[in-house]
C-alpha cells in the first residue's frame, strides 16, 4: 500500500470492517486425528440432541411434571440443546473440510447466541438453586412462592438477561476495526480470542468484558455455592434417608454449576490472552455439560423414570399412584 494511501485507509477501517472472513484454527490439523474426533463429538452431539429433547417432551406431556422445578430443568433442557447447536455442527463440518472459514457476520452471530445461551443458563442456574432453596427451607409456601405466574416472570426475566448481555457484548466487538489477522485460535468465534485480531488497543473492551461476563459469572457462582451452603445447614434436622439423597442432590447440581461456570470464570475474568487449556476448557462447555446436564438433573430421578416409561408405552402394571408436586421434589431431596 503506498504512503499517501495510508490516511484514506486508517480513516475507512475505523468505520467499516475490511475483514470478510476468520479462519479457525480448531482442534487439530491432523487429517487422523480429525476423522476420530468428528466421530467421538458426532456421538455426543446427537446424545445431547436425544437426551435434552426427551427430557422436554417427557415435561412436556406428562401431568405429574408440571411443577416447578420440572419446569426450570425443560428450559434447561432447550438452552443446552440450543448451546451446543451453535459450535458443534460447525467444528463437526470443519473436521471434514481443508477450510475452516466462517464470514464476519457468521462469526457475529455465534459470538451472539453463544452468549445469548450460556448467559441466560448462568441465569436458570441461579434461579434453580432459589427453587431449591424455597423447596427445602419454605416447603410450607413452596407452591405459593414459585407460583405458575412467579415462574413465568422468572423465566422471561433470565431470557431477558441473557439477551442484555449479549447485545452489550457484540456492540463492543462489531465496533471494533478487523484489518489484519484472520485466525481464531479456537474451534469456534468467541469474544475474548476475535477481539485479539482488531487493529487498535483493546484494553478497555477487555476490562469491560471482565466487568459485564466475569462479573457475572463470578457472582452467580457465589450465589450458587452460598444458597446450597444454606440449604445443606437446613438439612441437619432432616431424617438421614431424606439428608442423604438431599446431599446427592446437590453435590451433583454443584458438579454440572462447577463445570459450566469454571469455563465462564476461566474465559472471562481475564485479560483476553491465550493458554493451551482454553481449548480443553471450551470442549468441555460447549459439548460435554449440555450432555451431563441431563443425566445429573434428571435421568437420576424416579419420577423422570417413571415418567419416560409412560411416554415410551412401557407403563409398569402395579405402577404407585402419581405423586403431587411437593411429594415430586421430597423425592429430589
Amino acid at each position: 500500500m503506498q504512503e499517501t494511501a495510508t490516511p484514506n485507509w486508517t480513516v475507512e477501517t475505523q468505520n467499516q470492517t475490511s475483514v470478510t472472513e476468520f479462519i479457525l484454527v480448531g482442534l487439530s490439523n491432523d487429517p487422523e486425528t480429525q476423522l476420530v474426533l468428528f466421530v467421538v463429538f458426532l456421538v455426543l452431539y446427537l446424545m445431547t440432541l436425544a437426551g435434552n429433547f426427551l427430557i422436554v417432551v417427557t415435561i412436556v406431556h406428562s401431568q405429574a411434571l408440571h411443577t416447578p422445578m420440572y419446569f426450570f430443568l425443560s428450559n434447561l433442557s432447550f438452552i443446552d440443546i440450543c448451546h451446543s447447536t451453535v459450535t458443534v455442527p460447525k467444528m463437526l463440518a470443519d473436521f471434514l473440510s481443508t477450510e475452516k472459514t466462517i464470514s464476519f457476520g457468521g462469526c457475529v452471530a455465534q459470538m451472539f447466541f453463544l452468549h445469548l445461551f450460556a448467559c441466560t443458563e448462568i441465569f436458570l442456574l441461579t434461579v434453580m438453586a432459589y427453587d431449591r432453596y424455597v423447596a427445602i427451607c419454605n416447603p410450607m409456601h413452596y407452591l405459593t412462592v414459585m407460583s405458575h405466574k412467579v415462574c413465568l416472570l422468572l423465566a422471561g426475566t433470565i431470557w431477558l438477561g441473557g439477551t442484555v448481555h449479549s447485545l452489550a457484548l457484540i456492540g463492543m466487538t462489531i465496533k471494533l476495526p478487523y484489518c489484519g489477522p484472520q485466525e481464531v485460535d479456537n474451534f469456534f468465534c468467541d469474544v475474548p480470542p476475535v477481539i485479539k485480531l482488531a487493529c487498535t488497543n483493546t484494553y478497555i473492551i477487555e476490562v469491560l468484558i471482565i466487568s459485564n461476563s466475569g462479573l457475572i459469572s463470578v457472582v452467580c457462582f457465589v450465589v450458587l455455592v452460598v444458597s446450597y451452603g444454606v440449604i445443606l445447614v437446613s438439612l441437619r434436622n432432616r431424617f438421614a434417608e431424606g439428608r442423604r439423597k438431599a446431599l446427592s442432590t446437590c453435590a451433583a447440581h454443584l458438579t454440572v454449576v462447577t463445570l459450566f461456570l469454571g469455563h465462564c470464570i476461566f474465559i472471562y475474568s481475564r485479560p483476553s490472552t491465550s493458554f493451551k487449556e482454553d481449548k480443553v476448557v471450551s470442549v468441555f462447555f460447549t459439548a460435554v455439560t449440555p450432555l451431563l446436564n441431563p443425566i445429573i438433573y434428571t435421568l437420576r430421578n424416579e419420577d423422570m423414570k417413571r415418567a419416560l416409561n409412560k411416554l415410551m408405552g412401557r407403563k409398569q402394571k402395579n405402577v404407585l399412584p402419581e405423586k403431587t408436586g411437593k411429594a415430586n421434589w421430597q423425592n429430589m431431596q
